[in-house]
């Protein structure tokens, strides 16, 4: 089976001509949209090559390596390995669509994914979804050469790249969770429980994420419970139930497929549970396949919703089977509908990258960071024994270490927590007695005069004195959208 795909691939000029101006299309707009926070944070990762990171595991600090080696340190190099990282996804996703699917509802399965926001944004902004995604649906691919066609040496090839997912995002385990699902609900294919192909398989898988254990392992499990226990900690504090939490996530995820698609989705989804739990119909074991792959990530997230936020890019495999699962009931006449409505969000999209109608108000931005690394820049020239630190999370540390090709410290300065900036051996000791600036940033727009504090008060505890420097506001179209201000910090004292 996969011979005759290959072959209608080479035949298929859809998939091409739709693949290379969706993809030309984005690329155009790399330099117009210019570097965002999360680019320049997993790029501070690959600086810092590691078995894994705090925050995640390493496939996206490998993937821009490659990229930023090849093509140089440049935004467009970051941008570039998110596309064609990308396009190889949504080709792997034609495949696996084709093993479901008629021609004709193999290419409309692939309309549907190239209308998305979702491809939009992984496209643009560097994430580990990126990595998570093409390895995921090669997962998938070799799951169903094993289980449907009997080719046992898939089983390696499965557990191979669900350990690979694994090493580019923890979301992967639901991999091995959703073909234990199928396995058991499934009763011609319940056999393979037993082969040794299958425990084969699991061992490839748990062989493959031995480097982000290994590195949990040197580092007292940081990352592991940063992603699980300190996050069930954060959300039992108070914990409270709250439906608009649920409707947002309604909202997030709708904007990400776009309105048409979830909504069938979301009916479709209702439609099979009342053919199987009140009439008792089965369902075929493809569909099974492509529903365990599914089902528990998006319902699982959604029932998390209501007192945990979901972040929008965390249901994003689910997708993978359930586009395809989708496109076997998805009318035209929806199809039509979808087309249109993506095409109005993406033109409303590059207005916005052109013209910057609506502000946004937050460090996740492509606004504003040249002129801020510009200026920074000067400054640091005339005071080349300075360091520079924030203390906004990430972002701004991240952006700046990426355009001033120097070291930018987070807020570990101040002894806080500074995700991925604590664990690359900084000893702040080194540091003790140098001068520093010290940049905050404000999504406001506008601020007073620079003689009024905004900055941390525990910047007194840690510097002889601090005073305000400099403002420096980004204006387009004659608006101030976002202002930094900028303090001179003398005498560190990493001790307090």
């Amino acid at each position: 089976m996969d011979n005759r795909i290959v072959a209608g691939l080479r035949h298929d000029r859809f998939l091409w001509i739709a693949l290379f101006f969706v993809t030309l299309l984005r690329l155009v707009f790399i330099p117009l949209m210019g570097m965002m926070p999360q680019d320049a944070y997993y790029f501070f990762y690959s600086q810092h090559l590691s078995l894994s990171y705090f925050d995640h595991p390493p496939a996206i600090a490998w993937m821009l390596r490659i990229f930023t080696t090849v093509f140089g340190r440049h935004v467009f190099a970051l941008k570039l390995a998110d596309s064609v990282v990308t396009a190889l996804t949504v080709v792997m996703f034609y495949q696996l669509a084709g093993l479901f699917l008629s021609r004709a509802r193999q290419q409309r399965a692939v309309i549907l994914l190239l209308s998305t926001l979702m491809v939009t944004i992984l496209g643009l902004v560097s994430t580990p979804d990126i990595p998570l995604l093409l390895m995921w649906t090669i997962a998938l691919r070799f799951l169903y050469y094993a289980v449907f066609d009997n080719h046992k040496w898939s089983w390696i090839g499965a557990g191979v790249f669900m350990g690979l997912a694994f090493d580019s995002k923890y979301t992967a385990v639901l991999l091995p969770a959703g073909l234990l699902i199928f396995l058991v609900l499934s009763k011609p294919h319940r056999r393979w429980l037993l082969s040794g192909w299958y425990w084969a398989s699991m061992l490839c898988f748990v062989i493959m994420t031995l480097p982000v254990v290994i590195w949990n392992v040197r580092n007292g499990f940081a990352s592991f419970r940063f992603q699980s226990a300190s996050r069930m900690q954060d959300a039992s504090h108070g914990i409270t139930f709250n439906p608009l939490d649920f409707l947002g996530v309604v909202g997030h995820q709708s904007a990400l497929l776009l309105p048409v698609l979830f909504f069938f989705l979301l009916l479709l989804c209702w439609k099979t549970a009342r053919r199987m739990f009140t009439r008792w119909k089965k369902i075929s074991a493809e569909q099974l396949f492509l529903l365990s792959f599914f089902a528990p990530t998006f319902f699982g997230f959604f029932a998390l919703s209501p007192i945990y936020w979901v972040k929008l890019n965390w249901m994003m495999p689910a997708y993978i089977t359930g586009l395809i699962w989708v496109s076997i009931y998805f009318p035209w006449k929806w199809l039509r509908a979808q087309y249109w409505v993506s095409i109005v969000v993406h033109v409303a999209l590059a207005v916005e990258v052109l013209f910057y109608v609506v502000p946004v108000r937050s460090d996740d931005t492509w606004v504003g960071w040249k002129t801020l690394s510009h200026e920074m820049q000067v400054l640091t020239n005339q005071h080349p024994d300075y360091f520079v630190f924030s203390a906004d999370d990430y972002k701004t540390s991240a952006v700046l270490n990426f355009y001033l090709r120097d070291d930018v410290y987070g807020e570990n300065i101040l002894h806080r927590p500074a995700l991925e900036f604590d664990f690359i051996g900084t000893e702040l000791d080194d540091l003790a007695g140098r001068n520093a600036f010290f940049v905050d940033s404000n999504n406001n727009g506008d601020r007073p005069v620079p003689d009024t504090v905004y900055y941390p008060v525990a910047l007194h505890k840690y510097f002889d004195s601090v005073k305000p420097l400099k403002q420096i506001r980004i204006i387009r179209g004659g608006t101030v959208v976002r202002t930094f201000m900028v303090y001179e910090c003398l005498g560190y004292k990493p001790r307090e």
